[in-house]
């Protein structure tokens, strides 16, 4: 009795860019069955898009969860960062070794990545893309379509299961050749190239750094809060402040039961969160860590609690008011389970400038944080948790 047919040939990367739907769709072209694994990590993904592709492009898909297995690599990438946050290479080979995990569940044989030769300066070298493929254990398992001329043969192309003349030898940063085959494939819709990624931005670098110095475990959320409203931190201390009321809204959305919710008692003004965490290790905030329930964060002293109330009540024109005129405010402070919160107050004199000197994440700091990283020998941080799919 002959086996049954394999559900799918082969698995792909799916970012959602032109090229990881273009290497879907040359070898669909041949007639192969291909699954597209789009993952999900606190730093980018679409999960969203699966029926789109779908629709559009004809291109079936899976959301793939890999957030505490990427935040645990984040920590120290083995491969070092590129001209941000970004760990490219260790980024990839952690998807790759995950999807040939899968391999078995869907019957498929080989894995497919969209990856052009030479059109990224750290990942798309061709030394770095044989190093990934390596460090994976993907060697004799992984095809490159778009590329596959520019590189050796494969597996799959020697056994005839891919027809190699079939497929495109793209090279280099340029587009064209990419958009030529989007339109051969009747391509309505033209996908941006696949970025997206928060950790390759300047900005959200900045404010992911203090995360990653200061927090012992941070999680998906703990980078969902850095996009908040203002943020600020005065040494391991971090407080996100409301610029507007969606940002208030928002805020208070994002509160967990160890947080610390700050407003103005009298007067208008924004919504201020102080989040308590773990500290990593090497980090000290003058205080006795004490546990809270469920957490074992560190808990602000008092002083550390009026000096964020003085700093984000700031923040209001009354407030400001009344500090020129000499009046001191009251600031409401909330703690504990949304409902089943304490409620206390705090009597500060608004002020931008405070002992502990709030100040803003800066990408200056970022550069300097990469330079101590390199002069440390790092060693690869393995994922505590296995990914789970979405969908």
């Amino acid at each position: 009795m002959n086996a049954p047919a394999p559900k799918y040939h082969a698995l792909a990367l799916l970012s959602g860019g032109l090229d990881s739907l273009l290497a879907i769709k040359v070898l669909q072209e041949q007639g192969l069955r291909v699954l597209g694994l789009h993952y999900v990590s606190p730093f980018f993904g679409k999960p969203h898009l699966i029926s789109h592709w779908r629709e559009v492009y004809g291109i079936e898909a899976v959301n793939v969860d890999i957030r505490r297995p990427y935040l645990d690599m984040l920590v120290r990438p083995a491969h070092g960062y590129g001209k941000h946050m970004n760990p490219c290479v260790d980024c990839k080979i952690l998807m790759l070794t995950h999807a040939k995990t899968l391999l078995p569940k869907y019957g498929a044989s080989f894995l497919v990545s969209g990856e052009v030769l030479g059109q990224r300066p750290m990942s798309q070298r061709a030394d770095t893309l044989n190093l990934i493929r390596k460090d994976a254990g993907v060697k004799e398992l992984l095809l490159r379509p778009l590329s596959a001329q520019k590189l050796g043969p494969t597996p799959m192309e020697e056994s005839g299961l891919v027809d190699r003349s079939r497929l495109p030898g793209f090279w280099g940063r340029g587009r064209k050749d990419q958009l030529a085959l989007a339109e051969h494939f009747g391509f309505t819709i033209i996908p941006t190239p696949a970025g997206g990624c928060n950790l390759a931005e300047a900005e959200a670098s900045a404010r992911y750094l203090p995360i990653l110095k200061h927090l012992a475990e941070p999680a998906s959320r703990d980078f969902s809060l850095s996009h908040l409203g203002r943020q600020y931190w005065a040494g391991p201390y971090w407080l996100s402040i409301g610029r507007n009321q969606h940002d208030n809204t928002a805020l208070e959305n994002a509160r967990r039961e160890s947080d610390i919710l700050l407003r103005l008692r009298d007067l208008p003004g924004p919504m201020a969160l102080g989040r308590q965490f773990e500290p990593a290790a090497g980090t000290h905030s003058g205080q006795s860590p004490q546990a809270w329930p469920g957490e074992s964060p560190q808990l602000w002293s008092d002083d550390v609690l009026a000096d964020a109330a003085a700093f984000a009540a700031s923040y209001s024109p009354k407030g400001r008011a009344e500090a020129e005129a000499g009046r001191p405010v009251v600031v409401m402070v909330r703690r504990g389970k949304p409902k089943a919160e304490v409620v206390t107050e705090v009597l500060v004199t608004p002020a931008r400038v405070t002992p502990l000197a709030w100040t803003e994440p800066k990408t200056a700091a970022l550069a300097a944080w990469k330079k101590r990283f390199r002069a440390d020998a790092p060693e690869r941080c393995p994922a505590k948790d296995s990914p789970e799919e979405l969908g």
